[in-house]
């Protein structure tokens, strides 16, 4: 990658960031929660450093150093693990078989806590992984409001439980239950609001949770220790700071775990399956990797195409699993939509998280600069050019964003996600190519089609729900709303989530049943009138 002074140049000495934003002293942590209780670590560390390079008074840049972590090991991890297992208690513990409406309002009082560290967990967002401050704000206030329509969801989704079933001379009520351990491991581009859309409602449906947080976007996590364990009951939680590699074989090897929830890649998620002892008896909840493509038709309207695809696949650096990966573009509209691409790409602003309006921000992993550099020159090497101003070039953490046209298979970039901001383009003239594309594929989370004519896009569609979970119609790829389910065939994922599939992903329907006689009428009044039970009840939650 070409060296760039103007992006070196950007980033600030310590006097020239505001003083509203500065990290302040390193946050070094030696706690975490296990078994209720905030325990001391003397241990290993690791250091945090940020992505953000400080210049020095020598003028010499320097990665911010942020802090450290608890590097726990093997032993810590397996204690973690006996604390959940204890506070499961085979289904008996006090937190899987608390009513609903009192596990409500332990995430409502954790809520009311988190939403007092807001502040903070911006400011670490800006500063671990790079991301804007508008979408730090976005990523936190958007976790509130998944966190609180989860709340309203489940407490529609009891209403609708808490009556009684008569069929065929049998009384039954069917309500969910928890399905027990879930170790749950967030990703590092969206540490809070991807990381909490399984969390809580792991959480909140009575199951007990080992949670592992992202080695990128540690640091918020430390800070909310405090409320979890003011507000949960012991064991209900419990967190994994160390190596993945590490912690979480022995925590899989020992078939207790009953739920695997992870964002992240394929290759880990396949490993961390299969070293479970008792597959059958393993869900899992993944959301994995992803080549979205958008295939741009001869007739699309360039103007809002452009657009779209600058926002689906620059947004935060092109560092989220529901990015645009691969454009296919037809051929006879190929240069007029290059032209205009570039242009729009050379007028995104690149600088500091914290500078209004900013679009590119240094990128989040310490790899991924040379990772970049690495399949842009394979595809350079293989017939394809840079076709933007500045693309190809980058200063330590930067990465100017890249154009790569035109990107055919045998390229790295054609097949491989590359989580970052580097554009491939592909030309197309028979509308088999990019349909072909996405069957051959290993990966089928979303597309975009851009265009005009009704039937050629219905044509697109039939085929390509049967591919991807989502298709997206002049509009980029993207996860929201919330209420929507989002998910991924072959290798993109594994369950859906949404905030109503999640509570169901993380629960299974359960039956108290009896015959319809009057002495059994007599027992299931005498529990419910006398609140005898948790599970076979009438409360109705408002």
């Amino acid at each position: 990658m070409i060296e760039s002074k103007k992006l070196n140049d950007l980033f600030p000495s310590t006097t020239s960031i505001p003083a509203e934003y500065a990290f302040g002293e390193p946050i070094h942590q030696r706690e975490y929660l296990l078994d209720g209780k905030i325990v001391t670590w003397d241990g290993a560390v690791q250091d945090v450093y940020s992505p953000i390079c400080v210049r020095t008074e020598g003028g010499d840049l320097q990665p911010q150093l942020l802090g450290s972590y608890p590097l726990i090991g093997e032993k810590e991890a397996l204690e973690a693990l006996d604390s959940a297992v204890k506070a499961y208690d085979n289904g008996r513990g006090e937190w899987c078989t608390m009513s609903v409406e009192k596990r409500i309002k332990c995430v409502e009082a954790f809520t009311k806590m988190m939403i007092g560290y807001r502040s903070h967990v911006v400011k670490c967002l800006m500063w671990e992984i790079g991301k804007s401050l508008a979408d730090s704000e976005k990523e936190f206030d958007r976790t509130v409001e998944y966190i609180y329509a989860t709340i309203d969801e489940l407490k529609k989704l009891d209403r609708d439980s808490s009556g009684f079933r008569i069929e065929q001379g049998v009384i039954g009520q069917i309500r969910r239950s928890p399905l027990g351990i879930v170790l749950c491991m967030g990703p590092f581009n969206y540490p809070l609001n991807e990381t909490y859309t399984m969390l809580i409602p792991a959480l909140i449906m009575g199951n007990v949770v080992l949670f592992k947080p992202p080695r990128q976007g540690i640091m918020l996590h430390n800070i909310f220790q405090d409320a979890y364990q003011k507000c949960f009951p012991a064991g209900a939680i419990n967190f994994l700071y160390g190596r993945g590699s590490v912690v979480v074989p022995p925590i899989m090897t020992s078939g207790k775990v009953d739920v695997l929830t992870l964002i992240g890649s394929s290759k880990m998620a396949d490993r961390l399956q299969k070293s479970h002892p008792k597959v059958n008896r393993l869900r899992s909840i993944l959301g994995l990797d992803a080549k979205n493509a958008a295939i741009i038709l001869e007739n699309a309207d360039l103007d809002m195409t452009v657009k779209e695809v600058v926002l689906g696949s620059l947004s935060f650096n092109g560092q989220r699993c529901t990015a645009i990966k691969i454009v296919f573009v037809h051929r006879s509209i190929a240069d007029s939509f290059i032209e205009k691409l570039n242009t729009a790409i050379s007028s995104l602003k690149v600088g500091m998280p914290w500078e209004k309006g900013v679009n590119i921000t240094p990128v989040a992993e310490p790899e991924k600069p040379k990772y970049l550099d690495e399949v842009i020159q394979d595809a350079l090497s293989k017939g394809a050019k840079i076709v933007n101003t500045e693309g190809g070039t980058g200063s330590q953490s930067f990465v100017f964003p890249t154009v790569v046209y035109p990107v055919a298979e045998g390229m790295t970039l054609y097949t491989e996600e590359q989580f970052g901001p580097v554009v491939p383009i592909a030309v197309f003239d028979d509308l088999e190519q990019p349909i072909q594309y996405l069957i051959n594929s290993d990966h089928g989370q979303q597309c975009a089609i851009f265009g005009t004519d009704a039937a050629q896009i219905a044509q697109l569609i039939d085929p390509l729900v049967n591919q991807v979970t989502r298709v997206n119609v002049n509009a980029q790829c993207q996860r929201g709303p919330d209420t929507f389910p989002f998910s991924g065939r072959k290798d993109s994922a594994q369950g859906t989530l949404s905030i109503l599939d999640a509570l169901r992903s993380f629960s299974i329907r359960s039956v108290v049943a009896t015959k319809e006689n009057d002495a059994n009428k007599a027992l299931f009044n005498q529990i419910i009138n006398e609140d005898l039970s948790n599970f076979l009840s009438t409360r109705f939650i408002f």
